[in-house]
């Protein structure tokens, strides 16, 4: 089976965003239709399937759209501009520096009943964007309690506030860190993620305009995913050479390698499309 055929209107929306945020944000210009179903088509996405993502992140309240004569651009909204933000600063900022663990962790426990699913998939969603894993059920924890704020908003945002209760502290010896580090994440699929990141990215070349967008957009699908997988745990309660801190040094240099030529083919489409009649 074919690439082509594979994507789906779900990866094609998160490709969707992925180019978005990387070409569209730091312009902050409206993006013509025709860019984006060019843009989509390097990366294999059918135009139906790159239509019906415009469509659906349209509808999610993150693009508006204009129409001028026959043609329509598209425009990030505030709250997609905010989204993107946000993403990029944690996509780029996860993993660039080796960060010191003074032994405490935050720990978070919420009550959510069972009947209220949506409720406590939201809550999961965004504590593992956030780094946190659960050990067991109610229970949230992680090593770097700077992220004691970003939790309270969290928890804030989606009306927790009275099922919930957060602390800070070492551990009382009493158990294994070990052991409630495995039962939180699931850290040998993130290794096995890592590895075949590096098999895909750590030898890849970009000879074309064209390839270096292609690949500079794979490489960011790829590595957005990790935030949210990977705890970035210190060096303390990791038992091996973590595979993690190497694919790190791979995107930051891939991206800085193809950065260049992939912007000036996203400009190249978007004056090719705005020549259209």
């Amino acid at each position: 089976m074919s690439r082509r055929r594979e994507i789906g209107s779900a990866s094609a929306r998160s490709l969707l965003l992925t180019v978005l945020g990387e070409f569209a944000l730091p312009r902050g210009e409206p993006v013509w239709t025709a860019t984006v179903l060019d843009a989509l088509g390097r990366l294999e996405v059918e135009q139906r399937a790159a239509r019906q993502a415009l469509a659906r992140t349209s509808a999610e309240g993150l693009l508006s759209s204009a129409r001028h004569g026959r043609r329509t651009a598209w425009e990030l909204t505030e709250h997609g501009t905010r989204l993107l933000t946000e993403g990029t600063a944690r996509i780029y900022g996860f993993m660039r520096q080796p960060h010191a663990w003074d032994g405490r962790w935050l720990v978070l426990t919420v009550s959510i009943p069972e009947s209220q699913r949506r409720l406590r998939h939201r809550l999961r969603t965004q504590l593992t964007w956030l780094g946190l894993g659960s050990p067991y059920s109610g229970l949230w924890i992680s090593p770097n309690v700077d992220k004691a704020d970003e939790v309270h908003r969290v928890v804030v945002d989606l009306g927790l506030e009275g099922q919930s209760f957060a602390w800070v502290g070492p551990t009382a010896g009493i158990g294994e860190e070990s052991r409630l580090v495995e039962a939180a994440w699931d850290l040998e699929d993130v290794e096995k993620r890592y590895l075949r990141f590096l098999d895909a990215f750590e030898g890849r070349r970009a000879g074309s305009a064209g390839e270096a967008f292609a690949a500079q957009v794979e490489l960011v699908q790829e590595w957005r995913r990790f935030p949210s997988l990977d705890p970035d745990l210190p060096r303390e309660l990791l038992d091996h050479a973590w595979p993690g801190h190497r694919a790190a040094a791979v995107f930051h240099d891939r991206h800085a390698l193809w950065h260049r030529r992939a912007q000036q083919e996203w400009d190249r489409l978007q004056r090719e499309a705005s020549d259209r009649s």
